[in-house]
């Protein structure tokens, strides 16, 4: 009973569009996995994906215990495909990362709902940042060539915007949304060249697609929240 009441807490303040629509794109990616005979752990890797960013956008500390099972699912493809920056980048900093976003998030929820309360930069954090990836992503970029990586470029741009985006997500500042669209973006491109190449993983490039769609939706819907915020404190 405890878990049922926990689950109704988590979907309590869900639109309702958003509680038809989200379980309906869960359930598409599965359908379609099963129908193309995809891979079970893209499978699985795309279902906690999804699950994870739509909790994630809702501001839920469960997207973070989800987030971990998919990290080590996606692990797992990264390596089998050769894509060594996003193997080290789930492993060694979002599997870290989920397990302290979890009591940061814990740290910060609204009093009224089990949300977090969001959060933004100041246009001199925002082009600091902007700086670091882009430098960073260079350096990067050269580093995974080096070792043999199969897209490097773009492996070493996905992995280092992410690293900036998680740590956005845990600091739950809405700039994340941008990082993330762009992360999705690459990320969808390079998991189309594997698929391509032959890779059985097409439920991967549906959830980046997903992920694409997503991160803008989120990106409104917290521009919304902090418009209305700013507005009621004035």
């Amino acid at each position: 009973m405890k878990l049922i009441k926990l689950i109704k807490e988590e979907f309590k303040n869900f639109g309702k569009y958003e509680r038809f629509l989200f379980p309906f794109i869960i359930l598409v990616i599965i359908i379609t996995s099963i129908v193309i005979n995809d891979n079970k752990i893209a499978l699985i890797s795309a279902v906690c994906g999804v699950s994870y960013t739509i909790l994630a956008g809702k501001g839920r500390v469960s997207c973070y215990f989800i987030g971990i099972i998919g990290t080590f699912c996606y692990s797992y493809l990264s390596l089998k495909n050769g894509f060594y920056g996003n193997l080290c980048l789930y492993m060694l900093y979002y599997l870290p990362m989920e397990i302290i976003g979890i009591f940061k998030w814990k740290k910060h929820l609204k009093k009224d709902v089990r949300e977090i309360i969001k959060t933004k930069l100041t246009n001199k954090q925002r082009l600091i940042y902007l700086t670091l990836m882009i430098l960073i992503s260079v350096i990067v970029s050269i580093l995974l060539k080096i070792t043999g990586d199969s897209n490097p470029y773009l492996d070493a741009t996905a992995t280092v915007f992410s690293i900036f985006g998680q740590f956005l997500t845990v600091k739950r500042c809405i700039e994340q949304w941008y990082i993330w669209f762009f992360v999705n973006l690459i990320s969808l491109i390079m998991w189309i060249i594997a698929y391509i190449n032959g890779s059985n993983c097409f439920a991967t490039v549906i959830m980046w697609l997903v992920y694409l769609i997503l991160s803008v939706y989120f990106l409104l819907v917290w521009k919304k929240e902090l418009y209305c915020t700013r507005k009621n404190s004035l």
